[in-house]
């Protein structure tokens, strides 16, 4: 076989018109053997495959580069921690805010149940007055825990919080009435300070309570068991206990609500959508403190 066969022809130079020539030069000469083993109609189809997996190559290198220049403008769709910063400090200061109002109107109204004597003589005689706001506290209390579309709702959040606050602030007059004003006074500055102690704690540790959510759970449920039971006996040692397993319970639940709200690294966080659930945990570990520690003080 000729070498020349064996010869690479480039079709885009124009090679293969020269070999044309070539071929058509021999075949007027008297050697047909040659011309025969000189045919040029294999170097087309060689050369023509070998394009082929350059294109190839090229494609893929051509993926390759768009994949390097799009990741980029994803990273960039991602927000930033500045940004997921910035809207749980907003988060936080929404909660606080209304935490504040609503202590403020819970105070406002033990205040008036406790130094106002004709309230506090109406409340002693009327005790129907008590009972009667238990179901409309629960019925809005299993609203906003239970309805999560109306909790994020404006203003329907606003108005059902602020219509929990007021029914609570009541049955909380209704309760501080049977204790000394003193009593009330020194169990709500105990409260504050409690309070203050263990939002810095929960700020500051780097201990993970919203791990406990389901031991904590469990002992509430133990506890409301405990407390009705405590209906049927009298005894002074085991209200003590009571009181005192109640105070206990709730600090770690305020410590780990107030986790839940911060975020961070935390295992369990709120989302930024639930400032009224999460001011209400709050709302209610406060005043349950209060509560518990008023037994404490009482007794």
């Amino acid at each position: 076989m000729d070498v020349e066969v064996r010869e690479p022809v480039d079709l885009s130079s124009g090679d293969h018109q020269h070999l044309a020539r070539k071929a058509a030069d021999e075949g007027s000469q008297p050697k047909p053997k040659q011309a025969k083993a000189t045919a040029p109609a294999p170097e087309p189809k060689q050369t023509a495959r070998k394009p082929p997996p350059k294109t190839d190559q090229r494609a893929d290198s051509y993926v390759v580069d768009i994949s390097e220049e799009t990741t980029p403008e994803e990273s960039n769709t991602v927000a930033s921690p500045f940004s997921e910063e910035s809207i749980r400090r907003g988060f936080i200061v929404k909660v606080f805010l209304l935490l504040s109002a609503q202590l403020v109107v819970t105070g406002t109204i033990i205040g008036v149940f406790i130094f106002w004597p004709g309230l506090k003589n109406w409340v002693h005689k009327n005790p129907w007055f008590t009972y009667a706001i238990f179901p409309a506290f629960f019925a809005v209390l299993i609203v906003l825990a239970c309805c999560e579309k109306m909790r994020r709702q404006v203003p329907a959040n606003y108005i059902l919080l602020g219509l929990f606050t007021v029914l609570e602030g009541l049955m909380l007059g209704a309760v501080s009435v049977f204790y000394g004003a003193e009593e009330v006074l020194w169990a709500i500055g105990a409260t504050a300070l409690v309070t203050l102690s263990l939002t810095l704690f929960a700020l500051q540790t780097k201990l993970d309570f919203t791990l406990l959510h389901g031991v904590l759970f469990v002992s509430l449920v133990v506890l409301f068991i405990y407390g009705i039971l405590l209906l049927f006996i009298r005894s002074y040692w085991l209200h003590l206990l009571y009181a005192g397993l109640g105070t206990v319970l709730f600090s770690l639940y305020l410590v780990m609500d107030v986790q839940l709200m911060v975020g961070g690294s935390h295992h369990l966080k709120l989302d930024p959508e639930e400032y009224v659930f999460a001011a209400l945990n709050i709302y209610l570990d406060i005043i349950n403190l209060f509560l518990f520690i008023l037994q404490l003080i009482g007794r």
